[in-house]
């Protein structure tokens, strides 16, 4: 199987955990009334651990459909090579490399992070778009 495609499958894993742990926490603070109700009350902000996974989830989901995008995107178009295979790696390692720099509360260097993943996508547009 082609890297792009292994690490979108990869991907799905992250996406998964970055939600499954987000909740948990939220689960922890809220309990599970709210967890298994229509969660319509309003609630107190999220605690500290609990607020950075929630927002290292909205993170990671509001560049993911660009990952996709860009992913399926080198293979259908038949430009997949060495260079998207390295960033496709790059992004998802950055990637996962991100939730525990969040989780931790680690400012700087998560956002460095973040910034090489971005980075490795606009490697990707650029081999679609140029390539």
């Amino acid at each position: 199987m082609p890297a792009e495609l292994t690490v979108l499958a990869l991907s799905t894993l992250l996406a998964l955990a970055h939600i499954m742990i987000a909740i948990r926490y939220k689960t922890q603070q809220y309990g599970t009334g709210w967890n298994m109700g229509a969660r319509d009350e309003d609630l107190p902000p999220l605690n500290d651990i609990a607020g950075r996974l929630d927002r290292a989830r909205g993170n990671f989901l509001e560049t993911y459909p660009i990952a996709i995008a860009l992913l399926l995107g080198v293979f259908v178009a038949g430009k997949a090579d060495g260079l998207t295979a390295i960033a496709a790696w790059v992004w998802l390692g950055a990637r996962v490399i991100y939730l525990p720099l969040y989780w931790a509360g680690i400012p700087v260097v998560r956002t460095l992070v973040w910034g090489v993943s971005l980075l490795a996508l606009v490697v990707l547009i650029g081999v679609l778009l140029l390539g």
